[in-house]
Protein backbone atom coordinates (compact mmCIF):
# COMPACT_ATOMS: atom_id res chain seq x y z
CA UNK A 1 0.00 0.00 0.00
CA UNK A 2 1.38 3.53 -0.82
CA UNK A 3 2.38 5.91 1.82
CA UNK A 4 0.07 8.85 2.92
CA UNK A 5 1.10 11.92 0.89
CA UNK A 6 -0.60 14.19 3.43
CA UNK A 7 0.84 17.47 1.99
CA UNK A 8 -0.30 17.27 -1.46
CA UNK A 9 -3.92 15.76 -0.08
CA UNK A 10 -4.58 18.49 1.60
CA UNK A 11 -3.30 21.03 -1.39
CA UNK A 12 -6.11 18.96 -3.62
CA UNK A 13 -8.95 19.05 -1.23
CA UNK A 14 -8.25 22.91 -0.76
CA UNK A 15 -8.25 23.12 -4.86
CA UNK A 16 -11.35 21.11 -5.08
CA UNK A 17 -13.46 22.96 -2.42
CA UNK A 18 -12.34 26.29 -4.03
CA UNK A 19 -13.57 25.42 -7.50
CA UNK A 20 -16.37 24.35 -6.04
CA UNK A 21 -17.07 27.51 -4.56
CA UNK A 22 -16.93 26.00 -0.90
CA UNK A 23 -15.81 28.50 2.24
CA UNK A 24 -14.04 25.98 4.48
CA UNK A 25 -16.36 26.34 7.11
CA UNK A 26 -19.57 25.52 4.44
CA UNK A 27 -17.16 22.47 3.51
CA UNK A 28 -16.48 21.28 6.90
CA UNK A 29 -20.18 21.12 7.57
CA UNK A 30 -21.51 19.68 4.41
CA UNK A 31 -18.52 16.53 5.04
CA UNK A 32 -19.86 16.33 9.00
CA UNK A 33 -16.01 17.80 10.03
CA UNK A 34 -15.21 20.04 12.47
CA UNK A 35 -13.75 23.83 11.08
CA UNK A 36 -10.39 23.17 12.49
CA UNK A 37 -10.22 19.82 11.44
CA UNK A 38 -10.99 20.19 7.76
CA UNK A 39 -8.30 23.21 7.91
CA UNK A 40 -5.46 20.92 9.65
CA UNK A 41 -6.12 18.36 6.55
CA UNK A 42 -5.76 21.03 4.04
CA UNK A 43 -2.61 22.50 5.15
CA UNK A 44 -1.22 18.66 6.01
CA UNK A 45 -0.64 18.67 9.71
CA UNK A 46 -3.77 16.11 10.01
CA UNK A 47 -4.09 12.73 8.09
CA UNK A 48 -7.23 12.04 7.41
CA UNK A 49 -9.00 8.02 7.52
CA UNK A 50 -10.32 6.70 4.58
CA UNK A 51 -14.02 7.18 5.62
CA UNK A 52 -13.40 10.90 6.14
CA UNK A 53 -12.04 11.60 3.00
CA UNK A 54 -15.18 9.87 2.00
CA UNK A 55 -17.38 12.15 3.29
CA UNK A 56 -15.09 14.57 2.08
CA UNK A 57 -15.74 13.72 -1.56
CA UNK A 58 -19.16 13.65 -1.20
CA UNK A 59 -19.44 17.09 0.17
CA UNK A 60 -17.42 18.17 -3.12
CA UNK A 61 -19.34 15.67 -5.16
CA UNK A 62 -15.74 13.98 -6.66
CA UNK A 63 -14.92 10.09 -6.24
CA UNK A 64 -13.76 8.92 -2.98
CA UNK A 65 -11.62 7.05 -4.86
CA UNK A 66 -9.99 10.46 -6.06
CA UNK A 67 -9.07 11.42 -3.17
CA UNK A 68 -7.76 7.20 -1.79
CA UNK A 69 -5.33 8.49 -4.74
CA UNK A 70 -4.41 11.83 -3.82
CA UNK A 71 -3.91 10.29 -0.48
CA UNK A 72 -1.77 7.59 -1.93
CA UNK A 73 -4.19 5.06 -0.07
CA UNK A 74 -4.72 3.56 -3.43
CA UNK A 75 -2.52 3.17 -6.71
CA UNK A 76 -4.41 4.95 -9.82
CA UNK A 77 -5.84 2.03 -11.85
CA UNK A 78 -6.59 2.45 -16.16
CA UNK A 79 -10.43 3.57 -16.23
CA UNK A 80 -12.88 0.21 -16.02
CA UNK A 81 -13.86 -2.59 -14.01
CA UNK A 82 -14.77 -2.15 -10.13
CA UNK A 83 -11.84 -1.48 -7.68
CA UNK A 84 -11.81 -3.76 -4.66
CA UNK A 85 -9.48 -1.56 -2.99
CA UNK A 86 -11.58 1.21 -2.72
CA UNK A 87 -15.12 -0.83 -1.84
CA UNK A 88 -12.74 -2.21 0.93
CA UNK A 89 -12.01 1.52 2.12
CA UNK A 90 -15.51 2.52 1.50
CA UNK A 91 -17.38 -0.25 3.56
CA UNK A 92 -18.53 1.03 6.65
CA UNK A 93 -19.31 -2.46 8.40
CA UNK A 94 -15.69 -3.10 9.23
CA UNK A 95 -13.19 -1.02 11.24
CA UNK A 96 -10.25 0.53 9.71
CA UNK A 97 -7.68 -2.07 10.92
CA UNK A 98 -9.78 -4.59 9.82
CA UNK A 99 -9.95 -2.58 6.23
CA UNK A 100 -6.09 -2.07 6.16
CA UNK A 101 -5.95 -6.17 7.62
CA UNK A 102 -8.04 -7.22 3.92
CA UNK A 103 -5.71 -4.99 2.04
CA UNK A 104 -2.54 -6.33 3.01
CA UNK A 105 -3.88 -9.76 2.24
CA UNK A 106 -4.93 -9.11 -1.17
CA UNK A 107 -2.22 -6.95 -1.94
CA UNK A 108 0.08 -9.85 -1.08
CA UNK A 109 -2.14 -13.04 -2.78
CA UNK A 110 -1.61 -10.19 -6.00
CA UNK A 111 2.09 -9.66 -5.92
CA UNK A 112 2.24 -14.19 -5.22
CA UNK A 113 0.10 -14.08 -8.48
CA UNK A 114 2.33 -11.50 -10.36
CA UNK A 115 5.42 -13.53 -8.87
CA UNK A 116 4.10 -16.53 -10.71
CA UNK A 117 3.35 -15.62 -14.33
CA UNK A 118 6.97 -13.57 -14.41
Amino acid sequence: MASLNVGSLGEYIREQRRSAQYSLRQLAEAAGVSNPYLSQIERGLRKPSAEILQQIAKALRISAETLYVQAGILEERPAGGVDLRAAILADTAISEQQKHALLAVYAAFVKENEAGQG
